[in-house]
């Protein structure tokens, strides 16, 4: 199975002191990640960048030592925040032409995520998957609501999701996306959600992982009912908002130590691009 380590997002170092911020700190903090047995970094950019030269300057800041020390290993961004779909997405292209991606992101909806509202028009989405189409990137699909869903799978169904998709299952816990107490996005991390997703993806053989967003994904019971389903798992401190003040290599660690309860071996980066059929080599 295959775990990827989303390592800071929008998490401040008052919400975390162990948030790797700097591109070195992010360099360091994935190899440290990767060596626990992640195959998937997810990371954002040092500066929350919004032209996208200067956001795919810091990645690649960030992404080239990780990936001179481990050439496997699957990276990917977040979203940018310019004024249009074309500009959210400036930086994809530039690191796909810097041979650092294999891994898009397509988000195939709109969602409140506490004062943030996040919004992807049926046309944004269309660009996003184009993006990924254009690079040969695996697409990383967020779920954050079961609309989100149901607009992948018509694209699967209609053949238009490229070869690598893996489906992200995002579960919304009891804080927002900034890790502050209150109204929250989604199903909850329960096995009734977790069964109504599944009973949705039902026949169409696609990849899936869990996570919680706003919340603790193995204290939640979440983790180990995925695996017994054939899931993969995202930890990190982008989603992480439990009482306790981890690592991400401790949340690796901690997901590692689960697979191998659970009898599920865990997935170098090498074999992870192999499962999700990843169109670009490492």
């Amino acid at each position: 199975m295959i775990i990827e380590a989303a390592v800071n997002g929008a998490t401040s170092r008052d919400r975390s002191p162990h948030v790797p911020l700097a591109p070195a700190e992010i360099a360091d903090d994935g190899l440290r990640c990767l060596s626990a047995g992640a195959a998937i970094v997810h990371s954002h950019n040092a500066e929350m960048a919004v032209d996208g030269p200067r956001a795919a300057e810091l990645y690649l800041e960030a992404w080239r030592p990780l990936l001179r020390a481990r050439p496997d290993a699957i990276v990917y961004p977040t979203v940018g925040f310019g004024a249009t779909i074309a500009e959210k997405y400036a930086h994809v292209p530039i690191l796909a032409e810097a041979g650092v991606l294999r891994m898009g992101l397509v988000d195939p909806g709109s969602v409140n995520l506490g004062p943030i509202v996040y919004v992807n028009s049926a046309d944004d989405v269309e660009h996003e998957v184009a993006l990924c189409v254009r690079h040969h990137l695996g697409p990383s699909v967020s779920i954050f609501e079961p609309g989100f869903l149901r607009a992948a799978l018509d694209f699967h169904r209609r053949g238009r999701l490229p070869a690598g998709t893996i489906i992200k299952l995002y579960f919304g816990g009891d804080h927002d996306y900034l890790g502050r107490p209150g109204p929250t996005f989604g199903l909850p991390p329960t096995r009734a959600s977790l069964e109504a997703y599944l009973a949705m993806l039902e026949g169409s053989a696609l990849p899936w992982s869990v996570a919680v967003l706003g919340g603790d994904l193995i204290a939640s019971g979440l983790a180990r009912l995925a695996l017994d389903r054939g899931g993969h798992l995202r930890v990190g401190l982008e989603d992480y908002a439990g009482p306790r003040t981890p690592t991400n290599e401790a949340l690796v660690r901690e997901a590692v130590r689960l697979c191998e309860d659970a009898g599920r071996p865990v997935a170098s980066p090498a074999e992870a691009a192999r499962l999700l059929g990843l169109p670009r080599s490492g």
